[in-house]
């Protein structure tokens, strides 16, 4: 019978210590883009980016080429000049 050394597993304690970071670092990454991403896509009403951000899994990839190039920018939308008052009292 042959032995295998401890370092051909990709399971051995050393390898685990390095690459258990570097993972909960891409799932950190990709959750808090997709969260944002998928955010404007919902308030931008665009359903089929909606759709593909949502399933689609590409450790921010997508979701950064959406928010650079994609999004409606909310901000520059036309918004009513009418004031609102805050007094619920009539004269």
């Amino acid at each position: 019978m042959h032995t295998f050394m401890s370092f051909y597993s990709p399971f051995t304690p050393g390898l685990m210590n390095i690459f258990a970071p570097l993972l909960l670092a891409a799932i950190v990454w990709t959750l808090i883009l997709k969260g944002f991403s998928l955010w404007h896509a919902a308030r931008g009403n665009q359903k089929w980016w909606f759709f593909f951000l949502l399933i689609v899994n590409t450790l921010g990839i997508l979701e950064i080429i959406y928010l650079i190039w994609f999004r409606k920018d909310i901000s520059k939308s036309p918004v009513s000049s009418t004031p609102v008052n805050s007094s619920s009292s009539q004269a």
